[in-house]
C-alpha cells in the first residue's frame, strides 16, 4: 500500500503536518495526552502541533513515525516545515506569532521588533553584528520587517506593548533614526496597537530580569517566549505561562496608561527631531 504523499511546501507546510497528525493520530484511537505520554510530552504540545503553532523537531517527528505507523512520513516533510529566514532559536517564536490572536510583548532595552522601522532595526543588528556585511545586515532587517504583516489586519492579532523608558531614551542610530522610529510607534499606538510605556519613576518592577512575550491562540494553549542574548525559548507549561501572565498584568498597572504614553513618546520625538538641526 502507498504511503502518504508528502506535503507541499508552498500551502502552509506546518498547518498541513498538523492536520496529518491529527488525522494520524484519531486514526490510531490516541488522546493528545495519550500521545503525549508516549514522546514524553504535554499533551497540550500535541495539541500545537496539530494547530500549527509549534514546529515538529526533527526527533518528534521520528518518534511520531514510529508510535503512528507513518513510515518515515513526518521525518520526511517536517524538513519542508522547517525551513525559515529566521535564526533557529527565534523561527518557532515567529512562527507561533504569525497564528496568534493576542501578543503582549514587554522590553527593557529596545523598541519589540514589530514596532520597528528599517533604519532603527538596521542599528539594531549593525550592534549585534558590527563586523557583518551589508547584504547579510539587508537581510536581517528584510526578515523582521516581513513580521509585521501580520498588522495589515485592523484587528487580529491584538497588539499590547509594555515598553521601558530605557528604550525609548537609548539613542539608536541616532537622533534622526530615533525620531523616525518613535513617530511611527505613536502611530501604531493610536490606530493599531495598545502601548504603555513603563516609566523608570515606576521604580522596581516585575520583569527586571529580562524580556518576555505571551502569546494567545485560537483552539490551542498559550505560550510565553523568553528572549535572550543569542537564544530565546518558548514555553508552554500552565503554571509558567499562568505565572508570566501575572506578571504582565502587574507590568500594565505600572506603566503610564495608553494615552499617557503616547503623550510621552510624541514629546520624546519632538525632543530627538529637535536634535537633528544643526
Amino acid at each position: 500500500m502507498a504511503g502518504p504523499k508528502d506535503l507541499d511546501p508552498s500551502s502552509s507546510p506546518r498547518a498541513l503536518l498538523g492536520a496529518e497528525l491529527r488525522h494520524a493520530r484519531e486514526k490510531a484511537g490516541l488522546s493528545q495526552e495519550e500521545l503525549g505520554g508516549r514522546l514524553f510530552v504535554s499533551g497540550s504540545f500535541i495539541g500545537q502541533l496539530e494547530a500549527g503553532t509549534r514546529r515538529m523537531q526533527s526527533e518528534y517527528a521520528r518518534m511520531l513515525d514510529e508510535v503512528l505507523g507513518m513510515e518515515d512520513f513526518f521525518t520526511r516533510n517536517c524538513r519542508a516545515a522547517a525551513k525559515s529566514r529566521y535564526p533557529e532559536h527565534f523561527a518557532e517564536a515567529v512562527e507561533a506569532e504569525a497564528s496568534a490572536t493576542a501578543i503582549r510583548h514587554y522590553h527593557s532595552t529596545l523598541i519589540p521588533g514589530l514596532l520597528q522601522t528599517a533604519d532603527y532595526a538596521r542599528a539594531v543588528f549593525r550592534a549585534y553584528r558590527p563586523t557583518a556585511p551589508d547584504e547579510m545586515i539587508d537581510e536581517l532587517v528584510a526578515a523582521r520587517l516581513a513580521r509585521a504583516y501580520i498588522l495589515d489586519s485592523p484587528t487580529k492579532p491584538l497588539l499590547w506593548a509594555v515598553i521601558d523608558e530605557a528604550a525609548l531614551r537609548r539613542e539608536t542610530g541616532g537622533a534622526v533614526v530615533m525620531a523616525q522610529a518613535l513617530r511611527h510607534v505613536a502611530d501604531l499606538a493610536r490606530r493599531r496597537a495598545i502601548v504603555q510605556v513603563l516609566p523608570f519613576n515606576a521604580g522596581a518592577h516585575a520583569a527586571m530580569e529580562g524580556a518576555l512575550k505571551l502569546m494567545d491562540f485560537e483552539g490551542a494553549p498559550p505560550l510565553v517566549y523568553f528572549d535572550c542574548v543569542g537564544s530565546g525559548r518558548l514555553e508552554d507549561d500552565p503554571a509558567t505561562v499562568a505565572h508570566h501572565r501575572f506578571t504582565y498584568e502587574l507590568l500594565t498597572a505600572s506603566a503610564l496608561s495608553p494615552e499617557k504614553s503616547l503623550a510621552l513618546i510624541e514629546e520624546l520625538a519632538q525632543d530627538y527631531q529637535h536634535d537633528e538641526q544643526p
